[in-house]
């Protein structure tokens, strides 16, 4: 009777060919093979992508002419080299830092109210049951978000004028009639509630998007643990949000300094200028009206330094703390 023998098999050492590719060994396509599969998807990205080429990276080579003298007519890379003379100049200047803290008073009013109150619409919309109810606010409420802001300009301006509605009404109970465009005083609130109006029903739409991917067990648990409605709100939906939110505030950060100059320019005035002109429109009035160029740039350039590091800082916090960021 002949007995054969069964050798149990040697653990195949690293050079060992098994005739297998071990899992996640599988060599990627090169990006050519890609892009000749799928070039129409990749053909969508052409026009955005020469859009910022051109309008958003080449024109930062005129930041040049913040350490240049520029003079109209020569040279678009200016005459001659002045160093940092257009930076000392605004240093030194008290109506730069007038104009400088209006901006970062407007920005942080505007990031402290236009910032959570599409959390909170989006929240109070969320618990809604009515769909006809919930349809009407979200229409009424993002309308404001496609007029213009000329349209919106014009209509604060015919509300809160001498003779506007508001100041009928003021009259008509016996109460003193408020100059709301002279008074600088006013603007700030008239700036900040213009804005609220107009982008926070629009801020709601990514958050309700964001609302439904929350999984509806998290939901059960928390009603079987006993978590009333505010504390599902606090513990299930907002941490469910988190990452839209701070995506969101990144971005919004990141436009910090960049306060709305066309609703400005719209509704300031001379006399509004103590609380009502920031870098924006002071740029204007010095680049554009006077043509001092090389002094605006060299603002400008001041300006988009603040904000890149501010959405550098943003994210890295967000990063660390929450565990969410933009990259």
């Amino acid at each position: 009777m002949l007995s054969e023998t069964v050798r149990p098999p040697s653990d195949a050492g690293p050079g060992t060919s098994t005739g297998t590719k071990p899992a996640g060994t599988r060599a990627r396509r090169p990006w050519r093979r890609a892009l000749r599969r799928d070039w129409q998807l990749y053909s969508l990205a052409v026009l955005p992508l020469l859009f910022f080429l051109t309008f958003r990276y080449l024109p930062m080579l005129g930041n040049v002419i913040a350490f240049r003298r520029f003079q109209p007519g020569g040279s678009i890379f200016g005459e001659y080299w002045t160093g940092l003379r257009y930076f000392r100049l605004f240093f030194t200047d008290p109506t730069f830092w007038n104009v400088f803290t209006n901006t970062l008073v407007l920005g942080a009013l505007t990031l402290l109210f236009c910032f959570p109150l599409p959390i909170v619409l989006a929240l109070l919309l969320n618990e809604v049951r009515s769909r006809v109810l919930k349809r009407f606010v979200q229409s009424v409420s993002y309308l404001p978000h496609f007029l213009s802001i000329v349209i919106v300009a014009a209509m604060v301006m015919q509300l809160l004028s001498a003779d506007g509605t508001v100041n009928q009404l003021l009259g008509a109970v016996g109460a003193e009639e408020i100059p709301f465009l002279q008074q600088a005083g006013w603007f700030r609130t008239i700036y900040v509630s213009s804005e609220v109006w107009q982008t926070v029903g629009w801020g709601t739409i990514l958050y309700l998007a964001a609302l439904t991917t929350i999984d509806g067990d998290l939901y059960e648990a928390a009603r079987i643990d006993g978590a009333n409605r505010w504390r599902q709100t606090w513990h299930v939906t907002l941490p469910g949000i988190r990452p839209t939110m701070m995506t969101l505030l990144i971005l919004n950060i990141g436009t910090f300094m960049a306060v709305g100059f066309e609703k400005i320019l719209l509704l300031y005035n001379p006399l509004t200028y103590p609380t009502a002109d920031v870098i924006s429109t002071y740029l204007y009035r010095v680049g554009i009206v006077s043509g001092n160029l090389s002094y605006a740039a060299a603002i400008g350039l001041f300006e988009a330094v603040i904000g890149l590091t501010l959405v550098l800082s943003a994210n890295a916090i967000s990063r660390r703390t929450v565990g969410t960021s933009l990259w």
